[in-house]
């Protein structure tokens, strides 16, 4: 357990139950017996809304965000990306404890999950962490239009696959799903960034939120955590809400039936 782990302390609220790290495991453990993917969306947010500081979602994290952070990726079978967010977040590989993957294994999952990226360009730095530190190659959805450029561009780094479907310079989020859950990887967990999570919601993939409140207030023009080009309304309801000793909220929402 690192430190952050052993320090951070999170009670949930409506029971003033206190929760420690395996507690969470099972809080956010995913539904049995899957046959699709199941898309949990996670993303951190400012008392005013803003998603990002300085254009970094890390910036509004915590200890026990970032704690919260590894359980969940611990639990999910792949974490899903857009290459802005990998970018902007200096993205590496999955990195779990020696404690996490043998859970992971006495579940049945891959010791590691990857990460899957969606770029319609497929301009990604072959040199960059999430190629250099990773013990599992990524996943690059591209489009129709992109694959062969960027199949050369990451000389073998990443297994690249074509997720097009209508358009084909537009990378559909219903194809990549399709893809994953025909590698068994049901358990989907979505770190973003506010654009790929409005391509997913528009499409009505989303089947839980996981939203961090921070704290602080950002001000400035940062932007929202979900950017649709048209509105939507997604129905969710609370199934827990806890905080922790910094004042942090820890909500999870799942789609309402």
């Amino acid at each position: 357990m690192t430190d952050e782990a052993a320090a951070a302390h999170f009670t949930l609220l409506g029971s003033a139950r206190e929760i420690d790290v395996a507690d969470l495991a099972e809080l956010y453990g995913y539904p049995g017996q899957l046959s699709r993917c199941f898309v949990r969306a996670n993303m951190i947010t400012s008392l005013d809304g803003a998603a990002t500081v300085d254009g970094r979602a890390g910036g509004l994290s915590g200890p026990g965000d970032r704690v919260l952070f590894t359980v969940m990726r611990e639990v999910a079978d792949v974490v899903l990306v857009g290459a802005g967010t990998v970018r902007a977040e200096n993205y590496s590989g999955t990195q779990l404890s020696v404690a996490a993957r043998q859970r992971r294994q006495a579940r049945g999952q891959r010791e590691v999950p990857p990460i899957a990226v969606i770029t319609a360009s497929g301009a990604l730095e072959p040199h960059g962490r999430l190629f250099m530190r990773t013990e599992t190659p990524p996943l690059i959805f591209t489009t129709t239009a992109s694959i062969g450029a960027t199949r050369e561009r990451l000389h073998g780094r990443a297994e690249v696959l074509e997720a097009s479907r209508a358009d084909p310079i537009a990378v559909d989020p219903a194809a990549v799903l399709a893809e994953l859950a025909r590698r068994g990887l049901y358990r989907v967990l979505c770190e973003g960034g506010p654009t790929l999570l409005g391509q997913i919601t528009a499409a009505d993939l989303v089947d839980q939120l996981a939203l961090t409140v921070a704290p602080v207030l950002a001000g400035g023009g940062a932007i929202r955590v979900v950017i649709c080009s048209a509105s939507v309304m997604t129905r969710l309801r609370a199934s827990h809400i806890a905080t922790d000793q910094d004042g942090y909220l820890y909500q999870l929402f799942s789609r309402a039936t």
